[in-house]
């Protein structure tokens, strides 16, 4: 049996989602398995939002592969200090 690199891309069907998903299939080599999961529909075994979950995913487009987000899709979700300080809640 020949061993398989899995990559699953978490999208919410948006169009810069949808420019990550070509990418990862234009790159993917024969050996690559790439699924690809939209956020928004979601799965019918809700399995997608299990993995979200135990992978720690905060903002789609995001890539995994073999179980662990790629470099390039680790970022923390926006919180409440980040956004203060942006100048959001203060009258121009």
């Amino acid at each position: 049996m020949v061993a398989r690199r899995k990559i699953e891309v978490f999208t919410a069907g948006c169009p810069l989602c949808l420019e990550t998903v070509n990418l990862v299939k234009d790159l993917a080599c024969p050996s690559c398995e790439v699924i690809v999961y939209d956020l928004v529909k979601q799965c019918e075994t809700k399995e997608c939002i299990d993995k979200v979950k135990r992978y720690g995913i905060n903002s789609v487009p995001t890539v995994v592969v073999d179980g662990k987000i790629a470099q390039c899709c680790l970022r923390p979700k926006p919180d409440k200090k980040a956004l203060l300080a942006a100048g959001i809640g203060r009258p121009l």
